[in-house]
């Protein structure tokens, strides 16, 4: 199996949305750029890193898109396409691509060679490109509850645990967020510490999202998830496997979303996308015009496969 991933590039122009579409001299086509993922890389990693090689473009990671599938000389291979926004950079041609075109999403899907790059780029454009972002993540393996004697909140990550944290500050960076919260336990607190350390933002506890808080008034713990994204954009929220299904299904359910499943094991994240609110937003404005969840992916660990 070939695993590759790429991205959906855009930038804002004059008040619209523009997508790159580059040519590769190589196969004489135009495209999404993506590649195969290096050895012990993730998969958003690699959406990154290539659309960078690709590109020249650095970009933060937004909603997940949609997997491709396809054989290459008969080896199955599989392409994750995500949203990704440029932030910096400019074009040099390379030894891969030598032409970058920055086009509305109507003209760049005619000029895609390719049907399912034209399919990705209908996915994107099915949504407003600029949406907020919680990266819900369980908190990583904890220290076995049968050897802890003390106080179960202050029960520690494993050592196990330690390397998941290490690999979700160097995976939750790619959707670039600004604050980073937490349902007051040592486990889930030390999960995303090395993310808060390197934003150097103090973390905000969230007793009303862990499993003690949330369960007397669930409502009570939605809403603040949802004050989180609309008034932070992008933010990181550790809480607890007893929570997150919950959370996840409530939102899904009032967003009108279909999950077959929702899965959550220790280190895992859930990539939330919601929908802007107009204006300022506040708690006390009708439903109607909070956030709403329109993409929810799942990532089941922040570690590359081997």
């Amino acid at each position: 199996m070939i695993k590759a991933a790429g991205a959906v590039l855009w930038r804002e122009a004059d008040g619209d949305v523009e997508v790159a579409v580059v040519h590769r001299q190589r196969y004489d086509d135009w495209s999404l750029p993506k590649g195969k993922l290096d050895h012990g890389e993730t998969i958003p990693a690699c959406a990154v890193r290539e659309v960078e090689e690709e590109t020249g473009f650095s970009c933060v990671l937004g909603r997940h898109l949609r997997q491709v599938s396809y054989s290459v000389k008969s080896v199955p291979k599989t392409v994750d396409y995500y949203a990704a926004q440029a932030v910096s950079g400019s074009f040099v041609p390379n030894e891969e691509v030598d032409l970058l075109r920055w086009l509305p999403i109507a003209e760049a899907s005619e000029l895609l060679t390719y049907e399912p790059d034209r399919e990705v780029l209908a996915e994107f454009s099915r949504l407003p490109a600029d949406l907020l972002v919680v990266l819900l993540v369980r908190h990583a393996k904890a220290g076995k509850r049968s050897e802890w004697n003390d106080d179960d909140d202050l029960r520690p990550l494993s050592g196990a645990g330690w390397r998941q944290a290490a690999a979700l500050r160097a995976l939750l960076p790619l959707w670039s967020p600004v604050r980073v919260h937490t349902a007051p336990r040592t486990r889930c607190v030390d999960t995303v510490r090395g993310v808060a350390e390197d934003l150097d933002v103090e973390m905000v506890e969230e007793p009303r999202l862990a499993e003690e808080g949330y369960w007397p008034d669930p409502d009570a713990g939605l809403v603040r998830l949802l004050e989180v994204a609309a008034l932070e954009g992008r933010a990181v929220l550790s809480s607890q496997g007893g929570v997150i299904p919950s959370v996840v299904q409530s939102l899904a359910e009032m967003g009108g979303l279909r999950l077959d499943e929702i899965p959550c094991k220790k280190g895992s994240t859930w990539v939330l996308t919601f929908t802007r609110p107009f204006g300022t937003w506040s708690t006390s404005d009708s439903p109607s015009h909070w956030p709403t969840l329109v993409s929810a992916h799942y990532l089941a660990s922040a570690l590359a496969r081997p």
